[in-house]
Protein backbone atom coordinates (compact mmCIF):
# COMPACT_ATOMS: atom_id res chain seq x y z
CA UNK A 1 0.00 0.00 0.00
CA UNK A 2 1.36 3.39 -1.00
CA UNK A 3 1.77 6.44 1.12
CA UNK A 4 -0.26 9.64 1.04
CA UNK A 5 2.05 12.46 0.00
CA UNK A 6 1.16 16.13 0.15
CA UNK A 7 3.29 18.61 -1.77
CA UNK A 8 3.12 22.28 -0.89
CA UNK A 9 4.39 24.01 -4.03
CA UNK A 10 5.50 27.47 -3.00
CA UNK A 11 6.74 28.78 -6.32
CA UNK A 12 4.57 31.41 -7.96
CA UNK A 13 5.95 30.24 -11.32
CA UNK A 14 4.15 27.12 -12.56
CA UNK A 15 6.46 25.20 -14.86
CA UNK A 16 9.48 26.91 -13.34
CA UNK A 17 12.55 25.15 -12.01
CA UNK A 18 11.18 24.25 -8.60
CA UNK A 19 7.95 23.00 -10.16
CA UNK A 20 9.86 20.86 -12.69
CA UNK A 21 12.06 19.40 -9.95
CA UNK A 22 9.04 18.76 -7.79
CA UNK A 23 7.19 17.03 -10.64
CA UNK A 24 10.15 14.73 -11.19
CA UNK A 25 10.02 13.75 -7.51
CA UNK A 26 6.27 13.19 -7.86
CA UNK A 27 6.81 11.00 -10.94
CA UNK A 28 9.12 8.74 -8.95
CA UNK A 29 6.73 8.65 -6.00
CA UNK A 30 3.72 7.77 -8.13
CA UNK A 31 5.65 5.08 -10.00
CA UNK A 32 6.29 3.52 -6.58
CA UNK A 33 2.55 3.34 -5.89
CA UNK A 34 2.13 6.44 -3.75
CA UNK A 35 -0.79 8.87 -3.89
CA UNK A 36 0.31 12.48 -4.36
CA UNK A 37 -1.69 15.67 -3.84
CA UNK A 38 0.02 18.87 -4.94
CA UNK A 39 -1.16 22.30 -3.84
CA UNK A 40 0.02 25.33 -5.81
CA UNK A 41 0.02 27.85 -2.99
CA UNK A 42 0.10 30.82 -5.36
CA UNK A 43 -3.24 29.68 -6.76
CA UNK A 44 -4.84 29.37 -3.34
CA UNK A 45 -6.34 32.12 -1.29
CA UNK A 46 -4.46 31.95 2.01
CA UNK A 47 -4.87 34.80 4.43
CA UNK A 48 -1.74 35.58 6.47
CA UNK A 49 -1.81 34.76 10.17
CA UNK A 50 -2.47 37.94 12.14
CA UNK A 51 -1.27 36.58 15.48
CA UNK A 52 -4.63 37.10 17.17
CA UNK A 53 -4.30 33.78 19.07
CA UNK A 54 -8.04 33.19 18.57
CA UNK A 55 -7.21 29.65 17.40
CA UNK A 56 -5.82 28.84 20.84
CA UNK A 57 -9.08 29.93 22.47
CA UNK A 58 -11.53 28.29 20.04
CA UNK A 59 -10.47 24.67 19.56
CA UNK A 60 -7.91 25.40 16.83
CA UNK A 61 -10.32 27.41 14.72
CA UNK A 62 -8.57 30.15 12.83
CA UNK A 63 -10.61 33.32 12.32
CA UNK A 64 -10.01 32.92 8.57
CA UNK A 65 -11.04 29.25 8.44
CA UNK A 66 -14.18 29.88 6.40
CA UNK A 67 -12.74 32.73 4.36
CA UNK A 68 -9.89 31.09 2.45
CA UNK A 69 -8.51 27.82 1.07
CA UNK A 70 -6.21 26.82 3.92
CA UNK A 71 -8.61 24.33 5.52
CA UNK A 72 -8.37 22.07 2.44
CA UNK A 73 -4.58 22.17 2.66
CA UNK A 74 -4.30 21.50 6.39
CA UNK A 75 -6.78 18.61 6.25
CA UNK A 76 -4.71 16.97 3.51
CA UNK A 77 -1.49 17.45 5.50
CA UNK A 78 -3.02 16.02 8.67
CA UNK A 79 -4.05 12.89 6.75
CA UNK A 80 -0.68 12.53 4.98
CA UNK A 81 2.22 10.19 5.62
CA UNK A 82 4.67 12.46 3.83
CA UNK A 83 4.96 16.24 3.53
CA UNK A 84 7.02 17.84 0.77
CA UNK A 85 7.90 21.52 1.05
CA UNK A 86 8.86 22.82 -2.41
CA UNK A 87 10.08 26.39 -2.71
CA UNK A 88 12.67 28.25 -4.69
CA UNK A 89 15.08 30.35 -2.70
CA UNK A 90 14.29 34.05 -2.86
CA UNK A 91 16.82 36.30 -1.14
CA UNK A 92 18.14 33.39 0.95
CA UNK A 93 14.68 32.34 2.17
CA UNK A 94 11.41 30.75 1.13
CA UNK A 95 8.80 32.42 -1.04
CA UNK A 96 6.10 34.59 0.49
CA UNK A 97 3.49 32.05 -0.59
CA UNK A 98 5.25 29.28 1.35
CA UNK A 99 5.88 31.38 4.44
CA UNK A 100 2.25 32.52 4.52
CA UNK A 101 1.06 28.91 4.43
CA UNK A 102 3.58 27.83 7.06
CA UNK A 103 2.45 30.53 9.46
CA UNK A 104 -1.15 29.32 9.23
CA UNK A 105 -0.12 25.90 10.59
CA UNK A 106 0.08 27.59 14.01
CA UNK A 107 -3.64 27.04 14.55
CA UNK A 108 -3.39 23.29 13.91
CA UNK A 109 0.19 22.36 14.76
CA UNK A 110 -0.79 19.72 17.34
CA UNK A 111 -2.61 17.76 14.63
CA UNK A 112 0.39 17.52 12.30
CA UNK A 113 2.40 14.50 13.40
CA UNK A 114 3.94 11.15 12.58
CA UNK A 115 5.24 11.75 9.08
CA UNK A 116 8.36 12.23 7.07
CA UNK A 117 9.22 15.53 5.42
CA UNK A 118 11.27 16.50 2.39
CA UNK A 119 12.50 19.80 1.01
CA UNK A 120 12.72 20.40 -2.73
CA UNK A 121 14.33 23.67 -3.75
CA UNK A 122 16.08 25.54 -6.50
CA UNK A 123 18.25 28.62 -6.46
CA UNK A 124 19.94 30.86 -8.97
CA UNK A 125 22.98 30.82 -6.72
CA UNK A 126 25.44 28.04 -7.57
CA UNK A 127 26.59 27.04 -4.07
CA UNK A 128 24.98 25.21 -1.17
CA UNK A 129 25.81 28.03 1.24
CA UNK A 130 23.18 30.22 -0.43
CA UNK A 131 20.33 27.90 0.54
CA UNK A 132 21.29 27.39 4.20
CA UNK A 133 18.70 29.90 5.47
CA UNK A 134 15.92 28.24 3.46
CA UNK A 135 16.95 24.81 4.76
CA UNK A 136 16.96 26.18 8.31
CA UNK A 137 13.44 27.53 7.79
CA UNK A 138 12.27 24.10 6.54
CA UNK A 139 13.92 22.36 9.49
CA UNK A 140 12.53 24.86 11.99
CA UNK A 141 9.05 24.43 10.55
CA UNK A 142 8.99 20.64 10.78
CA UNK A 143 10.52 20.73 14.27
CA UNK A 144 7.28 22.31 15.50
CA UNK A 145 5.39 19.08 14.92
CA UNK A 146 5.38 15.83 16.86
CA UNK A 147 7.38 13.04 15.26
CA UNK A 148 7.88 14.73 11.88
CA UNK A 149 11.29 13.73 10.58
CA UNK A 150 13.44 15.21 7.84
CA UNK A 151 14.07 12.52 5.26
CA UNK A 152 15.72 14.30 2.37
CA UNK A 153 16.58 17.50 0.55
CA UNK A 154 17.02 17.99 -3.17
CA UNK A 155 18.47 21.26 -4.42
CA UNK A 156 18.81 22.40 -8.00
CA UNK A 157 21.52 25.03 -7.67
CA UNK A 158 22.58 27.50 -10.34
CA UNK A 159 19.17 27.38 -12.02
CA UNK A 160 18.01 30.91 -12.77
CA UNK A 161 16.34 30.65 -16.17
CA UNK A 162 13.07 28.76 -16.50
CA UNK A 163 13.80 25.14 -17.45
CA UNK A 164 17.50 25.25 -16.55
CA UNK A 165 16.98 22.59 -13.88
CA UNK A 166 16.24 20.00 -16.59
CA UNK A 167 19.99 19.61 -17.18
CA UNK A 168 20.85 19.53 -13.49
CA UNK A 169 21.80 16.34 -11.62
CA UNK A 170 19.06 17.39 -9.18
CA UNK A 171 16.44 16.05 -11.61
CA UNK A 172 17.70 12.49 -11.15
CA UNK A 173 18.08 13.07 -7.41
CA UNK A 174 14.45 14.22 -7.23
CA UNK A 175 13.22 11.20 -9.17
CA UNK A 176 15.27 8.84 -6.98
CA UNK A 177 13.97 10.52 -3.84
CA UNK A 178 10.39 10.03 -5.06
CA UNK A 179 11.08 6.35 -5.75
CA UNK A 180 12.39 5.88 -2.19
CA UNK A 181 9.43 7.46 -0.42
Amino acid sequence: MGKKIVVLAGSPRIGGNTDLLCDEMIRGAEESGNEVTKFYLAQKKIHPCIGCISCRQTENKCVFREQDDFEEIIQAVIAADVLVIASPVYFYGLTAQMKTAMDRFFAREAEVKNMTAYFVTTAAAPAEEYIETAKACFRGFISCFENVRESGIVAGLGTREKGEVKTSPAMQEAYDLGKRI
